[in-house]
């Protein structure tokens, strides 16, 4: 995603945590067992991603949510 001037927008992990609607610490995860997925600036201590960055933290996070078990019925009442 590009912003109007053209600059590319970057997002930190609270941002791109809100953007896939998730908590921050599944997205912690993500990062630090993924070696694949790097930021592409810092500002500070601040770690900034790119949008190709955030489709690779989607996917992850979908792959979870696809391992994950099913609710049983008994949990579900």
């Amino acid at each position: 995603m590009s912003t109007a001037s053209g600059s590319p927008q970057l997002r930190t992990i609270g941002r791109m945590a809100a953007e896939l609607g998730v908590p921050i610490h599944r997205i912690n995860h993500i990062l630090a067992t993924r070696s694949h997925i790097q930021p592409v600036a810092r500002a500070g201590t601040l770690r900034l991603f790119d949008a190709e960055a955030v489709a690779q933290v989607r996917h992850e996070l979908n792959a979870q949510d696809a391992r994950r078990p099913a609710p049983r019925e008994a949990d579900r009442a």
